[in-house]
């Protein structure tokens, strides 16, 4: 499946764009801010190949894409461009009623996660010139030193414009009026004014002296209160000198405000958030690490680090390194092991080779695969990787581990933030994560059944002839070679009740033919017989579904009714079990019809999942129909 189409499904998923008030995203994740998350198919979402789970923080929900979130979303963009209209072009969407926590981690996230780019780029950078200069392969203050060192640290000093731009979009205000209020305190006189030791006033009001360049909670709250300002003076000023007299007005009032009362506000928060974290870091040692290294996959999933973000710049920015940030390579690692734990664990080929790959991309960074696609889905492996990450916070912070730049990657990659007087310390807590839980992993163990549903949920692909051997639903399923279809071949109606074209059903696997070509039925009594003479290859722990191979090669998958799996096998009896020879007509399944078609889709998929081995799949029948009548022809 392409980027289009799973842009497509996934927008459909979350309601159509009707439901969508925003989207963006971050390195992983798309981000909707929806108008009822009631509306959301979390079935669906969980079927589509690139999606890998999906969060929901406060009221925003997160769809989990992993490296290629950014191709998705352009997808999306392209198929839909309303999606991406700035903010300041929308009109405002009806509030949602929410607690001022969740409001706060929604807003700092909204900011933050689509300028982390340039901040990740340019703290890697500024990492890599730590690298060379210790290596000797640069000599501070030569111009090529100076040069490169201004890309890194331009975006950190500037700042203040990137946080300006994304904040007003956020709050729904002009986002080039926000950046000349950003850049009027900034202005090189305004800072040598502010920092000449003498008093400073405006029309007679002292003005505190605060240093911006750098900032965040003084431009966050100077942005707030300009999209109240700037709202008030639209509603009063006449049409006709709207685009003159509203952002006239609107910095002349709010950067007065910001000198004199928001900046000394935003900077004594930011200082006390600051200082009051980085002592209880400090003074907490081995068991602030062990619990704040144990929960940080906690922390990143409910999107309670966003809310650090600015404390972590601040320290960067004043102190020149941070202790917070450390801890989030650390949680990577722990992720990291416990997938490797689960490759030398599990028996399942399929799952041992996702496990694998999933836990290199986490060492590289990206945990979400490995969080998602594994360790939450088996439970017990990320309890293990909690299990690391204590280990090696605790490690790190008894010796008093730093980052030194924000590299927005807490991976391998990098490394280089944490490079300077400390390193050692934050990479030994690294490998003690990875190490206690690849080990915790392997005691933990797996419990490789659990997942059956999922699977069968996911998309069916279990009983597919291509992935059979690597099916979680053994327990009833009999392996054998596959084979060459012989001939042509009739293969008749299953069921009585009315033969529908297989794009009718309304599940996209079946729809669109993921499975194979075929045909589909309404039944109207609730018996399923065989509808080829042959061998039970399959028979689902739930009753709801079954693989057959007729005596001439076709594999055929009949799928009694839409999410039918969440009954777990109520109103379904199996009259056959794997291995068992049939002849066509034989009785295969009774089922509960008037109970299932009470809250299901009762529509049953016949498909043929070696289609590929034919030349043509066409139904020869459609309407009503009875059981034993030709319905299907597979030609070679």
């Amino acid at each position: 499946m392409n980027q289009q189409e799973t842009a497509k499904k996934i927008v459909a998923s979350v309601g159509g764009t009707d439901n969508i008030n925003s989207v963006y995203h971050c390195v992983t994740r798309l981000r909707f801010d929806l108008k009822d998350n009631g509306k959301v198919n979390q079935d669906e979402l969980k079927k589509l190949d690139k999606v890998m789970g999906t969060n929901v923080s406060g009221d925003q929900f997160q769809v989990i894409i992993g490296n290629e979130v950014a191709k998705v979303f352009n997808a999306m963009a392209q198929l839909y461009p309303v999606l991406k209209s700035d903010s300041s072009e929308k009109k405002p969407s009806e509030k949602k009623k929410q607690n001022a926590i969740s409001r706060l981690f929604e807003f700092i996230a909204g900011v933050f996660a689509p300028i982390l780019p340039a901040i990740a780029g340019a703290g890697l950078l500024k990492g890599l010139i730590a690298l060379l200069v210790s290596v000797g392969w640069l000599t501070a203050g030569t111009d090529t030193y100076r040069i490169i060192s201004a890309i890194g640290d331009g975006v950190f000093y500037f700042l203040p414009l990137l946080i300006a731009v994304s904040a007003a979009r956020k709050f729904g205000c002009n986002p080039y009026v926000a950046v000349a209020v950003s850049a009027a305190l900034m202005y090189p006189d305004m800072g040598t004014l502010l920092s000449s030791g003498q008093a400073v006033s405006f029309i007679g009001i002292p003005v505190t002296a605060v240093t911006y360049a750098s900032s965040v909670i003084p431009i966050l709250l100077a942005i707030w209160l300009m999209s109240y300002i700037e709202k008030g003076v639209d509603r009063i000023i006449p049409s006709s000198f709207k685009l003159l007299l509203v952002p006239l007005i609107t910095m002349l009032i709010v950067v007065p405000v910001t000198l004199i009362a928001i900046g000394p506000l935003g900077t004594l928060i930011g200082n006390g958030l600051s200082g009051g974290i980085n002592w209880l870091i400090s003074e907490g040692g081995l068991f602030a690490g062990i619990i704040l290294g144990g929960a940080m996959a906690l922390i990143v999933m409910t999107g309670m680090h966003y809310a650090l973000v600015p404390v972590m710049i601040g320290n960067l920015a004043k102190l020149g390194f941070d202790k917070f940030l450390p801890l989030t390579y650390i949680s990577n690692m722990g992720q990291a092991g416990a997938t490797m734990g689960v490759f030398f664990r599990a028996k399942d080929k399929k799952l041992k080779s996702v496990a694998f790959s999933t836990s290199l991309t986490a060492l590289m960074g990206v945990t979400e695969p490995a969080m998602y696609g594994v360790n939450m889905r088996y439970k017990r492996p990320f309890v293990a990787g909690m299990i690391g990450s204590a280990a090696g916070g605790g490690f790190s912070l008894a010796f008093g581990a730093n980052a030194y730049v924000l590299a927005g990657n807490g991976g391998i990659p990098g490394l280089p933030a944490l490079i300077g007087p400390t390193f050692w310390y934050a990479f030994g807590g690294m490998v003690i994560a990875f190490v206690v839980a690849t080990i915790a992993a392997i005691l933990l163990g797996i419990n490789e059944e659990q997942n059956d549903e999922d699977v069968q949920t996911t998309s069916e692909t279990a009983v597919s002839p291509a992935n059979r051997d690597s099916s979680t639903d053994s327990s009833n399923e009999i392996q054998e070679d596959v084979n060459i279809p012989a001939s042509n071949e009739t293969i008749y109606a299953p069921m009585t009740g009315r033969s529908i074209l297989l794009k009718e059903v309304n599940d996209p696997t079946f729809g669109d033919e993921l499975m194979g070509k075929g045909v589909a039925f309404v039944p109207s009594i609730g018996e399923l017989s065989s509808p080829v003479s042959g061998t039970v290859l399959n028979v689902f722990k739930t009753k709801h579904a079954m693989v057959i191979r007729s005596n001439d090669g076709a594999e055929l998958l009949i799928h009694v009714g839409i999410n039918t799996v969440k009954l777990r096998g109520q109103f379904f009896e199996a009259h056959v079990q794997a291995g068992d020879v049939v002849q066509a007509g034989d009785k295969l399944l009774t089922f509960d019809l008037e109970h299932i078609a009470k809250e299901y889709d009762i529509t049953t998929a016949m498909v043929v999942t070696n289609t590929s081995d034919y030349q043509s799949v066409f139904p020869i029948k459609l309407g009503d129909i009875i059981m034993k009548e030709p319905v299907l022809k597979v030609e070679i």
